[in-house]
């Protein structure tokens, strides 16, 4: 392709007439949060009803995981295909159709295959919810908006254990499976309220027709999926072994290591909402992203090396998180700038793929390091990481077609 941006079409003029979208598209990334957190949440619960063993249940959130990772670029491409809102629609009903089917089956056979329909649901959010955003919000409010998006996955995933497990003691694992599904089927009854975008049928169908896979797999878009598996890998560094590798490596105590974490996954969403407006304000999103994450990488070093006292450990993961969160409204700045005209879907599944490449490689080397008792040596990986996402947000911002975009500006 010879741009190396996104068209823009016509956007509602007020941020008023853009509510409604985002409130729709941030709710359904809620739920994409919370499904994801589903099963591992109610493992126990699912071990005591089917009388399978750990492995098998661990088969099941596999299942999940590889579907949606395996399915999520294709997906993009029906998105562009026909349209975001459609796409959208179909995953939440099956999202909840796979969750609800659970509670009425004591079948092990049927979580493997309702996991594998949630899968398949999943991987519709990110290429669906992106497009949608990126032909509905107007370009000063956009970083804002990705911004809130971002911050209601978050805020499903926090809230997953706490509204399920509680559910669950209270009217059983059948109550608590029904609930999962039925947060998707609320998000979809509001969907059809959700106004079509002017002028987005014509940009999206005008070149979905014509571009091959080649003229969407530039070297931009293939940088960014790398960009989006290194930041996965330092972000399961820092949050999914953490409480271990913090009692090991530092003798916290449990309590103090769960703190710790807590610091970090709230300081990353009040970091994604402070991220937003900055986003808006600058068109050097790479430069952006490069900082925060050079910050963080020296503050994760730290980490790795120095003994540090718990409250000194505590404020640092808080740094962490709040540096990690900042910088994802211009990650997905970056990616809305590489997609050719009416490519957003098609882009943002490719490249979000490397979420789920991190995610799978990122538990077991951080794993294996812990069973070789190097538990700090996981910061150690995290500054790696970062600075390598760093250096590739330094590039993207210095590509010559970006460059070309700015006039020649730096």
């Amino acid at each position: 392709m010879a741009t190396d941006t996104l068209e823009r079409t016509e956007a509602p003029s007020t941020a008023a007439d853009e509510l409604p979208t985002l409130a729709v598209v941030s709710g359904a990334h809620l739920v994409s949060h919370l499904h994801i957190m589903a099963l591992p949440v109610l493992l126990h619960l699912l071990k005591e009803r089917l009388g399978v063993g750990y492995f098998e249940l661990g088969l099941a959130v596999t299942t999940f995981s590889v579907v949606s990772g395996l399915t999520q670029a294709p997906m993009g491409f029906l998105v562009d295909r026909i349209g975001g809102r459609k796409v959208l629609l179909a995953g939440l009903l099956l999202a909840g159709f796979a969750f609800a089917s659970i509670a009425f089956t004591q079948s092990y056979a049927w979580l493997i295959a309702a996991a594998l329909l949630a899968g398949l649901a999943n991987c519709v959010y990110h290429p669906a919810d992106y497009a949608i955003l990126a032909e509905s919000v107007a370009e000063s409010r956009i970083g804002r908006a990705f911004a809130v998006h971002t911050f209601a996955g978050f805020a499903g995933g926090a809230i997953a254990p706490p509204l399920l497990l509680g559910v669950a003691a209270v009217a059983g694992l059948d109550a608590s499976l029904l609930v999962a599904g039925a947060f998707a089927w609320v998000v979809a009854a509001v969907m059809p309220l959700i106004p079509a975008a002017p002028g987005a049928r014509q940009a999206r169908s005008a070149p979905a027709g014509k571009e091959r896979i080649g003229d969407i797999l530039t070297p931009t878009v293939l940088s960014l999926a790398l960009f989006f598996t290194l930041l996965a890998l330092s972000g399961n560094a820092m949050s999914t072994f953490a409480i271990a590798a913090l009692i090991a490596g530092h003798g916290l105590s449990e309590g103090a290591a769960t703190a710790a974490l807590t610091a970090y996954l709230i300081a990353a969403a009040v970091g994604v909402l402070a991220g937003g407006p900055l986003a808006d304000r600058t068109s050097r999103h790479g430069d952006l992203a490069a900082a925060g994450f050079a910050l963080s990488a020296l503050n994760a070093l730290a980490i790795a090396v120095a003994s540090l006292p718990a409250a000194v450990l505590i404020a640092a993961m808080a740094l962490s998180g709040f540096l990690f969160g900042v910088i994802q409204p211009s990650r997905d700045m970056l990616v809305r700038r590489a997609a050719p005209p009416g490519a957003a879907g098609r882009v943002f599944g490719i490249v979000s793929t490397g979420f789920n490449i991190g995610g799978v490689v990122g538990p077991l080397l951080f794993g294996w390091l812990m069973d070789q008792g190097a538990p700090r040596a996981i910061f150690g990986a995290a500054v790696v990481f970062m600075a390598a996402t760093a250096v590739l947000g330094v590039l993207e911002e210095r590509r010559p077609s970006r460059r070309a975009l700015q006039g020649g500006k730096p």
